[in-house]
């Protein structure tokens, strides 16, 4: 007998599943057809059933016959999964940390550890976590539990072949097509959502592919830095409803300490908190919301991409992923302990290796698929709609389009003019070319300013001077960078504001609780 422990997520399939393994699904909740679909799975295809599965998922079920536990995460990560193995060998599992951290058997402590990674990317990448023995299990990986072991497999991995074969067009008409396919899965007939719009071209083209009568839009009172307006414009051109939460200081930082107790890990991604604002906004309106995430990493998005063929094999030496915002001298200074060997590098010197031989922009693009994703994109968006009670399905994030992109050559990606071209070229077919190739700005956030203004920054210097603080950090040395920032220097606000994130989390987790 098959019995499922836990599990969350969308299967998209699910219909085309049912009929393959033979099973009457449309009269079921969702929730009843699903597990049935993974427990008919496994019978049927074994430790191999994800590679038939499209969608977002993250699950443990016991197998009585062989008496053994079988856990799984999806190909990229977009649901999280946690592991711990007591000191009288038991495993303690689920998609919630606070789960874990409960249960008997687990002993809380720090992993001071992951304090240097966290400095230099903002979020917590690879296996292990700000708790010493909890792990995570990663993307495209199962783990199998049997007589007090951990065997981990893992079953997917990025693969990447370039196709020089086909045309710009005919890569735009491929996207194209595929993303109607997403959009006849994405729900049911029955489910209504609506739609985050930014004032980019991947959210605008799935707002343009969807059903969605309503978009959901942040907004701020500085205007160079206020998306909405652009948003606004693309919801009355697609004829949709348009709501737009202002974003007040006095209620992004009040907020932060919400956004890291749930977050479960502390994130220094300044738009998570704007994240949160706006999902707690939509959830007052609805239970179901798309989101665009995925296309940028599979399909060149970011500005930086457009450097890859400059950095060359160098890569390997600093591209870390996303974010890099603090260099390894910078920390030694910073931090009361600091160990050498500990070196964020290390965490990608794998997926170097996987794409020896591949260009340069394919290689910046994986380390961001198989890292950033993972530790921030998909962990903010799982974590902060799960709180606000809203529910957010991704349909560029799919292995269907992922597949097109590991085809995809370079050249259709990025220019010296544009970035994300074939996909632009894709969206254009639904929207006007002003949005589809509108520049990309980034989820861009006014804290740079914020954290200067003594009406919002006061638990900013109180967490810089407290004892904890003094536990890990020379408080005289971050105390410098902030009067630096104050002083002038606005690009020292993300050291600032990742130092106080963690602050504020382990506040959360060992001092309160």
């Amino acid at each position: 007998m098959i019995t499922i422990k836990t599990y969350r997520g969308h299967i998209r399939n699910w219909e085309a599943l049912g009929e393959e393994l033979h099973l009457h699904v449309s009269d079921m909740t969702r929730e009843e057809r699903e597990q049935a679909i993974i427990i008919k799975a496994y019978e049927t295809w074994g430790r191999q059933l994800a590679d038939h599965f499209y969608g977002m998922f993250a699950f443990a079920l016991w197998d009585d016959e062989a008496q053994e536990l079988f856990c799984l995460r999806d190909q990229f990560g977009t649901k999280p999964f946690y592991y711990y193995l007591t000191a009288d060998n038991r495993l303690l599992y689920g998609t919630f940390i606070r789960d874990i951290i409960s249960q008997e058997g687990f002993v809380k402590e720090l992993n001071p550890d992951m304090l240097q990674i966290y400095m230099t990317l903002t979020y917590v990448a690879g296996e292990d976590t700000f708790f010493r023995g909890l792990k995570k299990l990663m993307p495209g990986h199962y783990l199998v539990f049997k007589n007090g072991k951990a065997e981990i497999t893992r079953y997917w991995k990025p693969e990447f072949h370039p196709d020089n074969s086909k045309s710009l067009d005919d890569w735009a008409e491929e996207i194209h097509e595929t993303v109607k396919q997403m959009f006849r899965e994405v729900k049911t007939a029955d489910e209504t959502a609506e739609s985050f719009l930014s004032g980019g071209v991947d959210s605008s083209y799935v707002l343009a592919m969807s059903d969605a009568k309503r978009a959901d839009s942040c907004g701020y009172d500085e205007e160079r830095f206020d998306e909405s307006r652009i948003a606004s414009k693309t919801a009355e051109l697609l004829n949709v409803e348009h709501s737009v939460a202002k974003i007040k200081p006095e209620d992004f930082f009040g907020i932060v300490p919400y956004v890291m107790y749930n977050m479960e890990q502390p994130l220094g991604d300044a738009s998570a908190i704007v994240f949160t604002l706006g999902c707690n906004a939509t959830a007052q309106h609805t239970k179901l919301c798309y989101s665009g995430e995925g296309a940028d990493e599979f399909f060149g998005g970011y500005n930086m991409y457009r450097n890859a063929e400059r950095y060359g094999d160098n890569l390997k030496t600093f591209y870390v992923g996303n974010t890099n915002i603090m260099k390894e001298d910078d920390k030694k200074k910073i931090l009361k302990s600091y160990n050498p060997e500990i070196l964020p590098i290390n965490l990608v010197k794998y997926i170097y290796d996987e794409t020896e031989g591949l260009d340069p922009l394919t290689k910046m693009s994986d380390v961001d698929i198989q890292i950033w994703l993972e530790g921030d994109i998909y962990l903010n968006v799982d974590k902060m709609s799960t709180a606000a009670g809203l529910e957010i399905r991704m349909p560029l994030t799919d292995r269907r389009i992922f597949d097109i992109a590991s085809r995809m050559p370079s050249k259709y990606k990025v220019n010296a003019e544009q970035n994300k071209v074939a996909f632009r070229t894709a969206a254009a077919k639904v929207l006007p070319e002003e949005i589809a190739f509108r520049k990309k700005l980034g989820f861009i956030v006014p804290v740079r300013i914020w954290l200067a203004d003594e009406n919002y920054n006061q638990d900013v210097r109180e967490k810089f001077n407290s004892d904890y603080a003094a536990e890990f950090f020379n408080t005289e040395e971050i105390n410098r960078i902030y009067q630096e920032y104050i002083g002038g220097n606005s690009d020292l606000w993300r050291q600032v504001w990742t130092i106080y994130t963690f602050l504020v989390w382990y506040e959360e987790y060992f001092i309160k609780r």
